[in-house]
């Protein structure tokens, strides 16, 4: 694919990130957001002659957005085993698979029958209710900054540890950064820090509403090296090698111009005692969560214009949405150390909204539009004149139901089609299997 040294073009919509004041606050209302196609984003792939090569991994422009639907058995087929060794064989940093406490919530004298299908014994499900409200209420109580006692499954673990040469002023401007994260994080991001291994950071954002990231989460190791605040944090995404934005790469490279990932001009770059992590996580969050993803990719604003380009990134939208689902499911089985918990009650709590988003899109919603309360009677669809997009995302709820159900959620039920019954009931033997293993 080839890359321009150019910016994004205004598409009309914006999204602003307040500036950092001198004492580096970012307010919990900076941030408006619609689209981040804007001039000043900042926002936009690595050049050319990037030491990752990317270009050369990549498709011609016409394939590379528009090609997630040939690998869907990844994803759709009935030996759901096979699917989790594909996530197991991801590369990752050692230990980031860690253990899920919630698959130990189910009661022993459930049969696999039962669970597949919603049908268990009044006690059980009883219990499995109690357990739900306390897991809902610890997710609930998870605080939005804290410190932990280690990071070992950090990315950057070994790096961190090998430098050394930091300033006299590092740990002081690093005890900043806690602070300005500690009283100012937005309710859809959260953080951990570790006191023994100050330079380690991770974080968590919610998609954004309006978006095809809706309701997932996004995993980023965070690292600030022996020169900060003097040069910008390292960050790397936790991808599970899905490719789900122009900025994330596979490899979990996030190209961004205040990262010095990306070419950028004045305020758009890193500025010592000036930028700070929270700046860098609200941006993530706005300037590459954003509602139309595709004109992320530098000269799409000005080459996809009107009715083409519109077309062309709701295409793109519907393929991020199906990658975003998979990102869901890859989380729930290797849910970062320190955030099991947090993983756990969200998807518990959200499971009903990301399945009835998806119905709402099987039967023609844009993606973006969630629609809850979907009413039955306005459905009328059927198979014949349903797209690709339509079709594939009721392939991945057969398999999304099984992660929920296992996850603890007992009212997922209802959104299954009756011809995947036997699939489900398949794939939950499958993950029972797994995770015996």
């Amino acid at each position: 694919m080839d890359l321009e040294d150019t910016s994004i073009s205004n598409q009309g919509n914006s999204v602003t990130v307040a500036a950092s004041s001198g004492s580096g606050d970012i307010s919990k209302s900076s941030m408006s957001s619609n689209n981040a196609n804007s001039p000043n984003s900042g926002v936009s792939y690595q050049d050319e002659n990037d030491e990752m090569n990317e270009e050369e991994e990549e498709e011609e422009e016409d394939d590379y957005a528009y090609d997630f639907y040939d690998n869907d058995d990844f994803i759709y087929q009935d030996d759901y085993t096979s699917m989790q060794n594909q996530f197991d064989s991801v590369d990752l940093p050692p230990g980031v698979e860690a253990s899920l406490p919630w698959l130990k919530d189910f009661d022993s004298n459930v049969s696999k029958q039962d669970v597949a299908s919603g049908h268990a014994e009044s006690s059980s499900m009883g219990k499995r209710k109690e357990i739900e409200v306390a897991v809902l209420q610890t997710s609930e109580q998870f605080k939005q900054f804290d410190t932990v006692d280690s990071f070992q499954d950090h990315y950057y673990d070994k790096q961190g540890s090998k430098d050394q040469q930091r300033s006299k002023n590092w740990a002081k401007k690093i005890q900043e950064e806690w602070k300005i994260l500690e009283e100012n994080l937005p309710e859809t991001i959260f953080v951990r820090v570790c006191e023994s291994r100050m330079e380690l950071l991770r974080a968590v954002i919610v998609g954004p509403s309006g978006t095809p990231y809706h309701d997932g989460l996004f995993f980023f190791d965070c690292l600030f090296p022996s020169s900060y605040p003097a040069g910008p944090p390292k960050v790397h995404y936790h991808s599970g090698g899905l490719r789900i934005n122009p900025n994330l790469y596979q490899c979990g490279k996030v190209c961004l111009s205040l990262l010095g990932t990306w070419r950028g001009v004045n305020t758009e770059n890193w500025i010592p005692d000036r930028s700070t992590m929270l700046q860098v996580l609200v941006s993530i969050q706005a300037l590459i969560l954003n509602e139309k993803p595709f004109f992320n990719e530098p000269g799409y604003s000005s080459t996809y214009v009107g009715l083409v380009g519109e077309k062309k990134s709701k295409e793109y939208n519907e393929n991020t949405f199906i990658l975003s689902l998979k990102t869901m499911m890859y989380t729930l089985r290797k849910p970062p150390k320190h955030f099991e918990e947090l993983v756990a009650g969200h998807f518990r709590n959200r499971a009903v909204n990301i399945l009835t988003a998806c119905k709402s899109y099987v039967e023609g919603s844009a993606v973006g539009s969630v629609v809850h309360n979907l009413d039955e009677s306005k459905i009328s669809s059927t198979d014949d004149n349903k797209s690709d997009f339509q079709l594939a995302v009721s392939r991945v709820m057969n398999t999304l139901i099984a992660f929920f159900t296992r996850n603890g959620s007992t009212d997922c039920e209802d959104f299954r089609s009756p011809g995947l019954y036997d699939a489900t009931a398949q794939a939950m033997a499958n993950l029972d299997t797994l995770n015996k293993n």
